[in-house]
């Protein structure tokens, strides 16, 4: 086994691609000094702050239910998506159909990407078929996965850049990316905005920050925004859900 601790891995591919280092045996990005999930559990961190936060298992177990779209800011690894249709495939009816829209400036090769989610051995019935089909994905091309019941697109670029070229509508939205202390250019009253655009009266969000500027922002686009209690050493995290204005 190739011994990967605090060894920055080459970026074989794309030259918009973040240097990976690998720290304590788990990724780390170098430009924004942070890493790519929780030092506690990443898999746990993802139950419970979107699919948890967002209140998937309920929500998707509707017998009705023939679509559901979430929006990701930030696909890094590939992780989020992975907890995401693993759910979808256990509790969703058969013949609906997920469709994860995903952002991303600064995707991963396939090489870290395939040592990153090696983490993850109990995901490897789902990983392998991403995998597969990744560097399609990385150009921007929609893949269809599991026998059809989950559609996955990431748009590469800035995050409110993409976000305001996609017309999709969001049900449920994955805050990510790396902290608002570190990554601030992301979270912004743009980015904000653009959520707005993308929300209805039934869409819900996740996010693992409580920062109050990250607070206020979702609050003054129109988002209803509660606290609860944080992933690991995390002491609190958002979620909340979309309510418009009220223009009477």
């Amino acid at each position: 086994m190739l011994e990967r601790n605090n060894t920055i891995l080459p970026d074989e591919t794309n030259a918009n691609a973040r240097k990976l280092a690998w720290r304590d045996g788990l990724p780390y990005c170098v430009e924004f000094q942070d890493v790519y999930f929780s030092t506690d559990n990443g898999l746990l961190e993802t139950e419970y702050v979107f699919l948890q936060g967002n209140d998937l298992p309920a929500r998707w177990q509707h017998p009705g239910l023939s679509n559901f779209t979430i929006i990701e800011t930030g696909f890094g690894t590939g992780l989020n998506f992975l907890c995401a249709a693993k759910l979808w495939l256990e509790h969703a009816p058969e013949h609906a159909v997920l469709h994860f829209v995903s952002v991303e400036k600064y995707p991963l090769t396939l090489n870290d990407t395939t040592a990153a989610l090696a983490l993850w051995p109990q995901l490897n019935a789902l990983s392998t078929p991403l995998l597969h089909q990744y560097q399609a994905l990385i150009n921007e091309q929609t893949i269809n996965l599991y026998d059809d019941r989950v559609q996955l697109s990431v748009h590469i670029g800035d995050a409110t850049e993409q976000l305001a070229r996609i017309t999709s509508m969001a049900d449920a939205w994955f805050l990510d990316g790396f902290s608002p202390a570190k990554n601030p250019e992301m979270w912004h009253a743009g980015l904000f905005c653009e959520m707005a655009k993308h929300a209805q009266a039934s869409t819900t969000f996740a996010t693992f920050t409580s920062a109050g500027d990250v607070r206020r922002g979702l609050i003054a686009a129109g988002f209803k925004v509660n606290k609860r209690p944080g992933f690991g050493k995390k002491r609190e995290m958002l979620c909340g859900e979309f309510i418009g204005f009220d223009n009477g």
